[in-house]
């Protein structure tokens, strides 16, 4: 088994709330934080509902959902991850609220050899590493969505990054969380998204250009590339937020045209159309 028992994460929205739920059906003890009491009801919600729904497809019993329930809490308060093992963020992509989150853990974590991740899809993780004064100690854990479901963990080594820490994470990945890690440089997209998001945002021009419309594109994929889910509904899944965000975040690395979020994207970002997460997006939904 891994060293870690005790795990924070900041923010208990789709991702976070997936990270907590994944930890704390593993045995883990988990403390989860949000920024205001309300966010955090939420939050709170949005576990219940999701350990109930396992629960009542049969993928874990009653007894176990209980469990599980009884080794989460919850707080608004950054100072009660002083005790944690492991501090995982998992905010708004946003360089600057991630900065200012790895200080104050920097500040709290007491634990001298605690570990500091992002769940970041995007920032650099030694920009995130040298706020603190532990860079060695600071880590990408990415997750996919859902958490719950997705096997694949990328693990990201800043360039400060000691090997001790990415073994102590890889062995919590693998023998506690039962999951699939690979190893990724800390370079804008890693792995997965370096090759996905292109792709969206291919996908995305063909439909502006009007050259296929959405259910074509995204049988076509289905049907013809055996792909689980076609590339606008995943832009939907994934949120369009956070497909524009990455695709930033590449084109300021790479500078290559395929990394530019397209006009139509950038519209539909700033009409509030994420996709699933607010109820239209490419598709509409209830």
């Amino acid at each position: 088994m891994s060293d870690i028992e005790r795990v924070g994460v900041v923010g208990c929205g789709q991702m976070g709330a997936g990270i907590a739920e994944v930890c704390a059906r593993a045995g883990l003890s988990v403390r989860v934080a949000e920024t205001t009491g309300e966010a955090l009801e939420l939050g709170r919600t949005r576990l219940v509902n999701s350990l109930d729904r396992a629960a009542e497809r049969g993928k874990l019993t009653e007894e176990e959902r209980d469990a599980a329930l009884a080794r989460l809490s919850f707080t608004t308060d950054l100072g009660e991850f002083a005790d944690r093992d492991l501090v995982v963020e998992a905010v708004v992509e946003s360089e600057q609220v991630k900065t200012e989150i790895f200080r104050v853990l920097d500040h709290v974590v007491t634990r001298q050899d605690a570990i500091l991740a992002t769940n970041t899809s995007s920032v650099p993780v030694v920009k995130l590493a040298v706020a603190t004064s532990r860079p060695a100690q600071v880590l990408g854990i990415h997750f996919f969505n859902p958490p719950q479901v997705q096997r694949l963990v990328e693990l990201i080594p800043a360039l400060t990054t000691s090997e001790d820490t990415m073994l102590r994470a890889e062995a919590l990945v693998v023998r506690t969380l039962g999951k699939h890690p690979i190893r990724a440089q800390d370079r804008s997209g890693f792995v997965v998204n370096a090759l996905l998001i292109p792709y969206l945002l291919a996908a995305i021009r063909m439909f502006e250009s009007g050259a296929a419309g959405r259910e074509d594109i995204d049988s076509g994929m289905e049907l013809g590339c055996a792909h689980p889910m076609g590339p606008l509904r995943l832009a939907d899944l994934i949120g369009l937020d956070v497909v524009t965000a990455i695709a930033d975040s590449m084109y300021e690395e790479y500078r290559e045209v395929a990394h530019a979020a397209p006009p139509l994207l950038r519209r539909m970002v700033a009409a509030g159309h994420l996709g699933r997460k607010t109820g239209s997006g490419f598709y509409a939904y209830g």
